[in-house]
């Protein structure tokens, strides 16, 4: 039997066109349920994607010990939050995991064993940005979780080594916020269309650079960048899907962002796709 065929048959997923790659700043979750600019933002490069076989997605609000991927048939909806409307937690994103997928990633990822998880499902930093994105929920989606023992290099390493999936037809998701920093957030300025304090413009500035830049190493030390970045990024967990995206950047693919605004004085909403020339 030829190595081709052989491939075909113990792979669950074909060879496709090269998947795009996404980070979603999130922003709120009451965004899942909001119309505005960015929900407007996340449905326009939606329709810019070939509908993928899967998703894989990089949610900030799932950090464990190890690193683990969903593999369960159908992943509940997890309203990780608390003090929003009663409508926001009625909300239900019945898509349909992979444990196909689930499998292909843990004998993918060869830089550490991956726990194949059947207690989790979608936290509100996947669904709340995916329901946008395919609102019929027709679309498998499997999450990988953020080892938090680990530094940001070594998640840079590791979300290397899932680029075959993006020719397996798997759209990878990268969810959280470049500058996010909660306990600053002007409450007053909340329903202003964009405002940003000074060093959370500064640090975002230097980070679109280096993004521009495929400067991804001045990204991966971000504890380098001096005091803007030190309070744009009090914890890794929003940023790092950052680098799982940017890792999976090939040769001669372009980078564009959109979302890219500021609100409530420390945090932003700026989004990067990677796509083919």
């Amino acid at each position: 039997m030829k190595l081709q065929e052989l491939n075909k048959i113990t792979s669950p997923f074909g060879s496709t066109e090269k998947m795009p790659v996404l980070f979603l700043g999130h922003g709120s979750p009451m965004n899942a349920i909001e119309e505005n600019e960015f929900v407007t933002g996340f449905r326009n490069v939606a329709k810019t994607i070939t509908k993928p076989n899967a998703i894989l997605c990089v949610s900030a609000h799932w950090e464990t010990r190890g690193t683990y991927v969903t593999a369960m048939q159908n992943p509940p909806t997890i309203h990780d939050f608390g003090g929003f409307p009663k409508a926001l937690f009625d909300v239900q994103y019945p898509a349909p995991g992979s444990p196909a997928l689930a499998q292909e990633t843990k004998d993918t990822v060869k830089k550490t064993a991956v726990g194949l998880d059947d207690k989790w499902g979608l936290d509100h930093g996947a669904w709340s940005v995916i329901k946008h994105l395919y609102p019929d929920a027709d679309v498998p989606v499997v999450q990988m979780s953020l080892d938090y023992y680990q530094t940001p290099q070594y998640h840079y390493e590791l979300a290397n080594e899932l680029a075959s999936l993006r020719e397996k037809g798997v759209l990878i998701v990268g969810s959280g916020n470049m500058v996010h920093n909660l306990r600053m957030l002007a409450w007053n300025k909340l329903n202003e269309a964009e405002y940003g304090f000074d060093w959370a413009l500064e640090a975002s500035d230097k980070m679109k650079k280096f993004i521009l830049n495929d400067d991804h190493q001045s990204l991966i030390n971000y504890h380098a960048q001096g005091k803007p970045f030190e309070l744009s990024i009090p914890s890794p967990e929003h940023f790092l899907p950052l680098l799982y995206v940017l890792a999976l950047k090939g040769k001669n693919e372009t980078v564009s962002l959109f979302n890219d605004k500021a609100i409530a004085g420390s945090l932003t909403m700026t989004s990067v796709k990677i796509d083919k020339a």
